[in-house]
C-alpha cells in the first residue's frame, strides 16, 4: 500500500489545473459550481423509490419535475443495487431502461441523461437512445468490455468504489485504512481508463457500497484527499443507511439528514450531489455558494 505522501507528491501539481467541465456528447457541463444529479429508478425494488416510476408517463412527469427544480443530470437505473440485491439479466435491464431514456431524450432533448449500469451492452444501447454519461457501481469488474466501451463512446464515466457485490457487500466489510485503500483504487482505475483514452472521469467513493456506517463517515470527512486526482467528486448519500440506521429512522424520513450531510459533502469538495430530492439539494447548493462567497 502506498502512503498518502507518496500519492500526493506524485499528483499534487495537477491541482493547479482544476477540472471544471464535462463533455456530454457535445454539451458542456460546467462544474465551477456544484450540480445536482436526480435519481430516477425505473425498478420495482430500489430501497427508497422502487416501483414508483414504471410507466413512461410517470417517468416523464418525474423527469420534468427534476429538471424544473434544477437537476443538471437525470440518472436512470434499471437494476437495484441496494444491499442484498440480485443482478438481473441483460434483457430485463434493457427492457426497463431504453424506452424511458428514449422518451426523456425525445421530450427533453437538452436534458443530460446518465445510465446507471454495470454492463457494456446496456451502456451502448443507452447512449444510442440518448444517454450521455455512464454511471457504473462496479468499476468495470463485472464486465470486462465496459471500460473499452466507455472509451469508444467518448462519454463521461462515473467510477465508483465498491467492496464486493450488492448481494454480499454489506457482510462485514473491512479495511485497514479505508481512505488510502479507496484512493489507491481510484489511482489504479483512473490509470486504466486514461490508457484507453477516457477523458472525463468522475469519482464516487461509494457511500454504502461495502462500507459500515463508520466507514461512510470516515470517507465523507476525507473527501478532500481524493481531490489530489484533480477529478470531480460525486457524493451519493441520499436517504442511505449511514443516515437512517444511525438516526434510527427510515429512508422515507431521512430527507433532513440527507440535506445535512449533503452540505458537509459540498464543504469537503464534492461537485455533484446524487439525490432523490432535487429541490432540497438545489437549495443546499445555493446556501453553500452563499457561504463560500461571503467568507
Amino acid at each position: 500500500m502506498l502512503t498518502l505522501n507518496t500519492h500526493y507528491n506524485h499528483l499534487c501539481l495537477k491541482m493547479l489545473f482544476p477540472h471544471i467541465t464535462l463533455n456530454c456528447r457535445g454539451q458542456l457541463i460546467s462544474l465551477e459550481d456544484p450540480i445536482i444529479m436526480g435519481i430516477l429508478n425505473v425498478t420495482p425494488d430500489s430501497f427508497f423509490d422502487g416501483g414508483k416510476y414504471q410507466k413512461v408517463t410517470s417517468i416523464l412527469r418525474q423527469a420534468e419535475k427534476m429538471l424544473i427544480e434544477g437537476a443538471t443530470i437525470i440518472d436512470i437505473g434499471g437494476m437495484s443495487s441496494r444491499p442484498g440485491a440480485a443482478i438481473i439479466d441483460t434483457a430485463e435491464e434493457l427492457k426497463r431502461v431504453i424506452a424511458p431514456i428514449s422518451a426523456i431524450h425525445k421530450e427533453f432533448p437538452k436534458a443530460i441523461i446518465s445510465i446507471d449500469t454495470i454492463r457494456s451492452e446496456v451502456a451502448k444501447a443507452a447512449v444510442e437512445a440518448g444517454a450521455s454519461i455512464i454511471n457504473d457501481i462496479s468499476a468495470g469488474k463485472l464486465d470486462d468490455e465496459l471500460y473499452q466501451t466507455v472509451a469508444d463512446l467518448k462519454v463521461p464515466y462515473i467510477l465508483m468504489h465498491m467492496q464486493g457485490k450488492p448481494e454480499n457487500m454489506q457482510k462485514q466489510p473491512e479495511y485497514s485504512d479505508i481512505t488510502l485503500e479507496v484512493l489507491d483504487f481510484f489511482i489504479k482505475e483512473v490509470g486504466k481508463l486514461r490508457a484507453l483514452g477516457v477523458k472525463d472521469i468522475i469519482l464516487d467513493p461509494g457511500f454504502g457500497f461495502g462500507k459500515t456506517v463508520v466507514h461512510n463517515y470516515q470517507l465523507l470527512n476525507k473527501i478532500p484527499t481524493f481531490q489530489i486526482l484533480d477529478l470531480p467528486i460525486l457524493a451519493g448519500i441520499s436517504r442511505k443507511s449511514m443516515i437512517h440506521k444511525f438516526l434510527g429512522i427510515t429512508p422515507k424520513t431521512a430527507l433532513n439528514g440527507t440535506t445535512a450531510l449533503n452540505m458537509v459533502a459540498l464543504q469537503r469538495g464534492a461537485k455533484i450531489l446524487r439525490v432523490h430530492d432535487v429541490k432540497e439539494a438545489v437549495e443546499t447548493v445555493k446556501l453553500y455558494l452563499q457561504l463560500e462567497r461571503n467568507k
